[in-house]
């Protein structure tokens, strides 16, 4: 079979391992890594990938080549968690972060969340459209293939769903794929304030048959966090989803630990978020239970705490995580996935080929992707990230630089030289 394209003369090739699930454990120190490589490309997927000079089998007048020497190829990378559609900006909060005022004190005066959500109640589907686009722009030119995109900033119908909506759109529309999910417990509505049990029967009784009778979202996700929902409410929440056909996903022990990990366990949740406060025994729960942990460093690093989730420990007991950005307004307001791999690095000593295999074929995994993405192996999607980096060390140790030069989405070039095409 002739390839319609061949990227040549790469000096690394970075391969996840796909067993047809996550990787976990010692697992994640696992890769292919091929040196002076080449990739072929047919019909948008990937057809073959190799060392030396592709075989003359792979090529006829119609295959066009292209030479990338001294460059580093991996499969796209995936950003398994964002709050992409959301109004307004919350800079305004950034001296009281910078004074020491803690997250939940400062949403529980009306911003932070609560903050986003009037001003994404007030925004029109144009202006969420234009400013999100805008954001999986600068996403992609960072590498980024596909996105994970919650809801969330609505806490009522009418918004969440606008927000769900304009990621429907934009999934159509972008070069980036997105896969979304239904946030509608992400805080408690002033209008339910001391009564979060009855806005989780709302949720239940009316938003959740209205998401999957639009198949606005694949995922439900709750935030089980001290002074927002308690993880009965959780669990409830949780529970009723999945008999209603949702995967499931849960904000968990990000600020306190206060059972969101034993939820995530007992409802088999693909992925539990965050996890800076998980015990020892918390980790036990999710390695057995085959959650994956899904690890928001920057948030950490702009909340200015000290307090970075245990990847390594988690790796050592047979955890499969990722990393990921937390793109959002307030507690992590970042585009960069290369730089929450630098962080995942330099603040959670992991290693180059773990942060590589988290943010690829784990987090292809974390967003039920990993059938057709996250690798390189053939009939996987041609999703491929090119960096200016001789070895996967290169762009983990030269941090805080956006080293991609060069992006394909299903086999088209996307990015050419760091500009959009």
């Amino acid at each position: 079979m002739k390839a319609d394209k061949i990227l040549t003369n790469f000096s690394q090739i970075f391969c996840p391992i796909d067993r047809g699930e996550p990787l976990r454990g010692a697992q994640m120190n696992e890769a292919t890594i091929i040196n002076d490589g080449y990739i072929a490309i047919k019909e948008g997927k990937i057809l073959q990938i190799g060392t030396g000079q592709p075989s003359q089998d792979l090529i006829d007048e119609k295959t066009k080549i292209v030479d990338y020497t001294g460059k580093l190829a991996s499969p796209g990378l995936i950003d398994c968690h964002t709050h992409l559609v959301y109004g307004g900006s919350r800079e305004h909060e950034f001296a009281k972060k910078l004074n020491g005022v803690p997250y939940l004190e400062i949403l529980a005066e009306g911003g932070g969340i609560l903050s986003t959500m009037n001003a994404t109640r007030e925004a029109s589907f144009a202006t969420l459209y234009q400013k999100s686009a805008a954001l999986l722009d600068q996403m992609l030119i960072h590498g980024v293939t596909t996105v994970e995109a919650k809801s969330g900033y609505g806490l009522n119908w009418e918004t969440e769903k606008k927000q769900l909506e304009v990621a429907k759109k934009l999934n159509c529309d972008h070069a980036i794929d997105i896969v979304s999910t239904f946030m509608g417990a992400h805080a408690i509505p002033i209008e339910y304030q001391g009564r979060s049990g009855a806005f989780i029967d709302l949720i239940i009784a009316d938003m959740l048959p209205k998401v999957k009778a639009a198949n606005l979202a694949e995922f439900c996700d709750v935030f089980c966090e001290e002074g927002v929902f308690s993880a009965e409410e959780s669990y409830r929440l949780l529970k009723a989803a999945k008999e209603m056909g949702f995967k499931l996903r849960i904000h968990a022990d990000e600020i306190a630990s206060i059972g969101g990990v034993d939820v995530a366990a007992q409802l088999g949740a693909v992925s539990a978020e965050h996890l800076m406060m998980i015990t020892d025994e918390g980790i036990k729960k999710l390695s057995a239970a085959k959650v994956i942990g899904n690890l928001l460093p920057a948030t950490t690093f702009s909340l200015m705490e000290d307090t970075y989730a245990p990847a390594r420990k988690m790796i050592d007991n047979g955890m499969a995580i990722t990393l990921t950005t937390d793109s959002n307004p307030g507690s992590c307001p970042t585009a960069n996935l290369q730089f929450i791999m630098q962080l995942g690095c330099f603040m959670q000593k992991l290693t180059p080929i773990q942060v590589f295999n988290a943010v690829t074929i784990n987090a292809a995994y974390a967003i039920d992707r990993g059938g057709a993405v996250g690798s390189l192996d053939k009939g996987k999607v041609a999703d491929i990230t090119i960096f200016d980096a001789p070895n996967i060390d290169f762009p983990l140790y030269f941090f805080a630089t956006n080293l991609v030069t060069h992006v394909y989405k299903a086999g088209n070039l996307v990015v050419s030289h760091r500009q959009l095409v």
